[in-house]
Order: structure tokens, then C-alpha cells, then sequence
């Protein structure tokens, strides 16, 4: 859309997917590029997606260990350090920041996301960089894949203008680009960003300049064009629908537990050494609302350890609940933060 992204991001931590992980999964992506190289790629592109390195952030990488391993990675002070050294190492001039709430965030309390989003933002603005954070939902799954190639897989899907069963998801990346935008001096505003992001997912631009940027950055870029062919990438169990579910709906899934569970099944770290499968995962069939029948297919379980299926099998189970009916969704981006909450909500010091 005209507007350059130097972006440097962490790994997974806990029970959530980390964006290296996920860009890693594309087979030969480096994001361990030197300042040179990220520099060169950024004036080529005008896009670039690594990692803290020994020349940028060089303390986040012993910080964001430390966090995982001494149970302190929702702790607010560490998240804000860790995020905030990397954005403003960017060299930014603006700042937008997606800021999770419910029970698949860090952050499960509206009133915890709305201090880390003050806080983070916070940070921006006393540099003088212009900041936004948009505070979303995370009560339920965003999307219909969780995991690192699934997640890819479903990204290049909708880059490619497919959003079938991520139409929540396209929703909250669409509110963040027209921020984006705005702030960029692209957009005059929100809505007109919006429409620039549309016009550029329709046009087929926005995945041509992904797959360009992957290139540059080392990777196959045979495998985006056909994602479901990846190597190594193979169902290794369907779970369905029980006899006896109690109600005709799948009322819900609890967000934070199948995290944990494609972190079991390989697409996460329970500590530090632990490998990372860059294909396990899983793909829903039925999201939250969709009626069922005994014997439907709920999801695919995408995992090595073929072992343990039965386990993945009964953790899927019980973190879905079936029903007479779905609570009503409420809306994906709560609010808003500039140095001010748009719906003038204000925490108590």
C-alpha cells in the first residue's frame, strides 16, 4: 500500500505461537538477518521480518528465556520491555500494536489488557513516536488454524483473497492496516485505509509482495504457491463430534487450552529446548454457532507424535463445549488507545 514495515518480532511463549516460529515454517526463511542485510531488504521491499539478533534488541533474546522459564511471561514490566525494545530498534516512525483480551490473550482480564496496552503505548509516545494500540478479542479461536504452517497456510489463503472460516480474522488485520495506513500518510483515514487494504487483497498485490519478501529472506517460494503440499505437512487424525454432545451447536471453544494443545503436539515449547514442529497444528471445521451431528468432523490434528492421539483427541474434546446455543460474539476490536481509550474508559491509577 506504499507504506514501509521494518518489523522485528519475538518466538512463541506459553500457550501462543511466536511470528518467528511461524515464518520459519516456510523452509529456508531466515529472520537472522544482519543489520546490513535487513537494511538492504527493507530498501528493496519495503518490508522486513526478523528477530532479535546480537546487533538488535541483543538482551530480549536472554529476557524473553528468562520469561518463559520462571513462569513470568504475563507479567506486564517484561512484556513492555521486551516488546517495546524491538519496535522502537525498527528505526519507526509511527507504531500500531495489537493488544489481545479474554481467555486465549495473555492477558485474560480487560482491565490487565487495557494497563498493557497503556503501558506499551505509553512507552511509544514519550519517544515521540505516534502510537495506536486496538484492543481485540481473543476469547475464541481467531481463524480456523492454530500452529505455525497451519497458520501460514491459512494466511497465504487469505492473502490470496480465500478467507473462507478466517473472516474474524481478516476483520482484525483489515482494523490494524487502516491504523497503519493512517498513520503512514497513505490514508486519510480508517475507512479509507480499510478500502486500500481491500483493493490490494482483490488485486492479488499484497500476497505478490509477501512472496517477494520471502524470497529475499531466503525461503521457498514454491511451497506458498501451493501451501497444502508442504513437506511433512500430513493429517494425522480427524477428531468428530461424540455420541451423545450435549446440544445441536458447538457453543464454544476454550482458545487458551488448544493452544496448549498444539503446543503438546510439537508446535510450541513446554521450555526452552524444546524443538518446535514447524507443521504441527490443527484446522477447525466447525467454529463456535455451526450446528453438529454425531460423527462430524470438528478438526484435523496435524502432529508427529502419532502416539499420543488418543490424548490430543480427548484434550480437543474437552476444551470444546456443545450446546442448545453460542453466546453472541461480541466485537473484535474492544477499543482503542492513542494516549486516550476512544470509549473514554479510564483506569483507576
Amino acid at each position: 500500500c506504499g507504506v514501509p514495515v521494518p518489523m522485528i518480532s519475538g518466538r512463541g511463549l506459553g500457550h501462543t505461537g511466536g511470528t518467528l516460529d511461524k515464518l520459519e515454517a516456510i523452509p529456508g526463511f531466515r529472520t537472522d538477518l544482519t543489520l546490513a542485510d535487513y537494511r538492504r531488504v527493507l530498501a528493496e521491499h519495503r518490508l522486513v521480518l526478523i528477530g532479535q539478533t546480537a546487533e538488535i534488541a541483543p538482551a530480549d533474546r536472554k529476557l524473553y528465556a528468562l520469561r518463559d522459564v520462571t513462569a513470568t511471561v504475563e507479567f506486564i514490566p517484561f512484556i513492555a520491555a521486551s516488546i517495546m525494545s524491538k519496535k522502537l530498534a525498527e528505526g519507526i516512525d509511527a507504531l500500531v500494536l495489537d493488544v489481545k483480551t479474554g481467555r486465549g490473550a495473555f492477558m485474560q482480564a480487560e482491565a490487565d489488557s487495557r494497563r498493557l496496552a497503556e503501558t506499551l503505548a505509553g512507552i511509544g509516545l514519550r519517544r515521540g513516536v505516534p502510537t495506536v494500540a486496538l484492543m481485540t478479542r481473543m476469547e475464541d479461536v481467531l481463524g480456523s488454524a492454530a500452529g505455525n504452517w497451519p497458520e501460514v497456510h491459512e494466511a497465504v489463503r487469505c492473502l490470496r483473497g480465500d478467507t473462507t472460516g478466517a473472516e474474524d480474522l481478516m476483520e482484525v488485520t483489515r482494523a490494524l492496516a487502516a491504523e497503519m495506513l493512517v498513520l503512514g500518510g497513505v490514508a486519510t483515514d480508517t475507512d479509507d485505509g480499510a478500502r486500500r487494504f481491500d483493493a490490494v487483497i482483490a488485486d492479488g498485490s499484497a500476497f505478490e509482495t509477501f512472496v517477494r519478501l520471502a524470497a529475499a529472506q531466503g525461503g521457498d517460494v514454491s511451497v506458498l504457491e501451493r501451501p497444502g503440499e508442504r513437506e511433512g505437512y500430513a493429517a494425522a487424525h480427524i477428531v468428530r463430534v461424540p455420541d451423545g454432545a450435549a446440544g445441536p451447536l458447538v457453543a464454544g471453544y476454550d482458545s487458551r487450552a488448544l493452544g496448549w494443545l498444539t503446543v503438546d503436539m510439537g508446535a510450541g515449547r513446554r521450555v526452552k529446548e524444546d524443538a518446535v514442529d514447524p507443521t504441527a497444528g490443527l484446522l477447525l471445521h466447525r467454529r463456535a454457532g455451526d450446528e453438529v451431528r454425531p460423527g462430524d468432523a470438528l478438526a484435523t490434528l496435524y502432529t508427529r507424535r502419532t502416539d499420543r492421539l488418543a490424548d490430543f483427541d480427548a484434550a480437543f474434546l474437552a476444551a470444546t463445549t456443545f450446546g442448545e446455543s453460542a453466546p453472541a460474539p461480541g466485537p473484535l476490536v474492544v477499543d482503542r488507545f492513542d494516549g486516550a481509550w476512544r470509549s473514554g474508559t479510564a483506569l483507576q491509577p
